[in-house]
This record gives structure tokens, sequence and C-alpha cells, in this order.
């Protein structure tokens, strides 16, 4: 019999929100976090707007000097992590004596770090790149530093899947505690690629959505015949996953059961998802069944919905092939017209969203879905800019990385 795995601790830092609870206030009000770039000069840039984190300030979680020495993604991941533990009832003191581990996500590392360390080597050459430079930008500095900051010794993994990277590193944290290697894993993932490069290279891959500039609140429209591409988030998201008897021996509060996990690849494009969605169902069908829940229990799923015109027909389509007849029932919402597109951050923050929805008995909406876009197939019920509340027993969401890496979340209400 699998070891059952719970959510007993949720943090988040988001472009519409700070902490769990603010971002979860923006998305029961429809609130969108997009707006004008305000990280670097990007009046020469074709994108100019983007779903940036807003009066971030580490130190209010973290020591001040220890925050100096992190990257703009691993502050991001070390607060979140900080919000996550503490609202677990573990500390510094406890987490550090149980048999804990860490699996973060991220897609690209410290962009801000290899800008201004390259900027350096060009202009002054290799005697002036900064020192810290490869410590701050490597991806995996989010998971050692939450190692660090907390004493935790067990195994810590950096996933590098893209926009999947976050949803499986929380189906690794699964795996782990069911294999019995862990009981407690601190589970996420990191964005922070608001950056003249960052932008500028999703942009001449004709990416982001480039006619918005005017009217940034618009810009991300997933399932809308008018999207024309998905706006840059950032920020990261990190949950407690727990083994049930473990969280009820120490009286943990528990939020929704982690009840499942599937991934797989398209095997078709370095950045487009095969357009068939076979490979996409395949990592709802595998997660379904990880959960040992039918496709009609699935009430509510949370799309990759990025709002670019290859993602959501196919995705689209993906669903109808997993879920069958069923796709047309239940009701399924992009969180990323708020959000932007937190790339490696994306599926954690989702996740985190999901076990609100359970939580609150609310299906999140689909804000700026004017007219779908039935032409290329976009006819489910994506829950068009007002958001439903109803009970909501089992959720699903799922990521779709660059590379054709597919993975897909199940979390339901906890029952005894």
């Amino acid at each position: 019999m699998k070891r059952r795995v719970v959510v007993t601790g949720l943090g988040a830092v988001t472009p519409i929100g700070n902490t769990v609870d603010d971002t979860w206030a923006s998305i029961r009000a429809g609130k969108c976090g997009v707006g004008p770039i305000t990280q670097f000069d990007a009046s020469n840039h074709k994108v100019k707007i983007a779903a940036e984190v807003k009066d971030f300030d580490p130190s209010l979680w973290i020591d001040r000097k220890e925050a100096r020495k992190m990257a703009r993604f691993t502050q991001f991941v070390a607060v979140a992590a900080a919000q996550a533990i503490a609202d677990s009832g573990f500390d510094k003191e406890t987490i550090a004596k149980v048999k804990s581990g860490i699996t973060i996500g991220n897609g690209i590392g410290g962009f801000e770090v290899i800008e201004a360390s390259m900027k350096k080597y060009f202009e002054a050459g290799p005697d002036r790149i900064p020192p810290l430079s490869i410590p701050l930008l490597i991806s995996n500095e989010g998971a050692g530093n939450i190692s660090m900051l907390y004493g935790i010794t067990g195994a810590s993994w950096t996933l590098a899947t893209a926009c999947a990277s976050s949803t499986d590193s929380l189906g690794l944290a699964l795996d782990q505690i069911r294999s019995g290697r862990l009981d407690v894993c601190v589970a996420g993932g990191t964005e922070a690629a608001v950056t003249g490069f960052g932008i500028g290279g999703f942009t001449v891959l004709q990416a982001l959505a480039a006619n918005f500039n005017d009217d940034p609140q618009r810009a991300s429209r997933p399932f809308d015949r008018d999207r024309s591409g998905f706006i840059m988030g950032e920020g990261a998201g990190i949950l407690i996953l727990e083994e049930l008897e473990h969280a009820k021996a120490r009286g943990a509060k528990i939020y929704a059961e982690f009840a499942g996990y599937g991934a797989s690849s398209d095997a078709y494009h370095i950045t487009s998802p095969s357009p068939d969605g076979t490979g996409g169902a395949l990592a709802i069908t595998r997660a379904l069944e990880d959960a040992g829940v039918r496709p009609e229990d699935v009430q509510y799923y949370n799309a990759h919905g990025t709002s670019t015109p290859v993602n959501d027909p196919a995705e689209t389509l993906m669903i109808k092939k997993a879920f069958g007849d069923h796709a047309y029932k239940m009701k399924i919402s992009s969180t990323k017209g708020m959000t932007g597109h937190c790339v490696g951050a994306a599926g954690a923050v989702e996740a985190i969203i999901c076990i609100k929805a359970i939580n609150d008995g609310y299906y999140p909406p689909t804000i700026n879905l004017e007219n779908p876009d039935l032409e290329h197939g976009c006819d489910l019920d994506y829950v068009p800019n007002v958001g439903i509340e109803a009970e909501l027993d089992c959720a699903a969401s799922g990521s779709l990385g660059f590379g054709g890496h597919n993975g897909v979340l199940v979390m339901r209400k906890y029952k005894a």
C-alpha cells in the first residue's frame, strides 16, 4: 500500500502577492499582475510589459546579509520556503531533526547575474568577472540555500524541465516520501527571468505577446482568439509535503492530500507541444492512475494555458483525449491571465492555487477570455472572467515545458 502524502505548509511570492494569502485574495478578485517593466530599461524592446513581483523585501523573512549573497530567483524561493516552513509548524531546529529533503524546480537560474557578469567579462576581461558569479547564477543554488538556512541534510535536488520544472519537482517529492526515503520534503520552484536578455530571448522566439504594451492588463488571455503570446512572470511557490502518519503524529494542519503525479515526453519539438495532444494526455492519464481517481472524479483542471497561439488548442485537445466526454463537464481555467507565466515556478504556484481552491470551494477564473477561440477547438468551460463558488473535492494541474516535458499533479480534499 502506498504511503499517503499530504500538504502541511504553503509559501508563495508571485506577481499578485508576496504571500499565499495575498496571492489567493488576488486570484479571487481576478486581479492582474501585468504592467510595464521596471527592472530594466525596456525602451528598445518590442515587449515592454511583464508580470513582476512587486515591493519585494527578502529581509522580512531571511537575514539581510544572506539575501545579498543570493540571485533574485534564490531570494524568491528562500522567502517562499521560509513562509511554508513556518506555516507547517516546523522551524529550523525541528525540520532538521526529521527525515527531510528538498526538491526545487528552476528553468533558467540567475539571468540578471549572467548579464552583469558577461558585461564585465566583455568590457574588462576575465579577471574582472565578479567572484561570486558562478555560485549566484547556477540553478541549484535555490535548493542549496534552503538546505543551509534550515540545516536540512537530506537529499536536495534541482530539476530543470523548463516550464514543467516545479511540477516535476513536486512529483519527485511525492515519490521520495512514498518510497520511505523522506518523511518531509520542501518542494516547489522558482524563476526570475524578467531581464533584458530574458525578455529579448523569448521575444525573438515569437513566444511573448508584443501587441499589448499599451494595454498590459489585457495581454495574457488564455484560450481567447485574440491571444498573441505569453507574458513573462516571476516568483516562487513552495509546498511542504509530508507523510500522512508523520503529519498526524505532530498534530499538523492538513491542507489537502497530494494524491498523484504523471509525466511524459512529446518527443516532437524543442519549443512546441505536440499538436495532437497525445503526450500531454498520457501525462494526465498517468497522474489519474497514480492518484487512483477516475477522469470523472476531477472537477477542476488548472491548465498550463500560456495564451500562445500554439499551446492553447493543443492543450485543449490533450484534455479532451484524457478526460473524454467529461472534459465538457469539468471546469478548466488558466490563472496565467493574472500571474503571467512564471516558467519554472508556474507549476508550484498553480498547485498552491488548486489547494486553496479545494479549501475555499472556489473555481478560479480565466480572465480576459472575451472570445473563445472556437475556430481552433477551444470550446471547453474555461470559467471565463468570473470565478465560481462551489464544492471542490479533486483538482489537477498540468505543466508543459519546452523540450516536450509534460507533468500533471492531482490533489484532493483530505479525508481521514
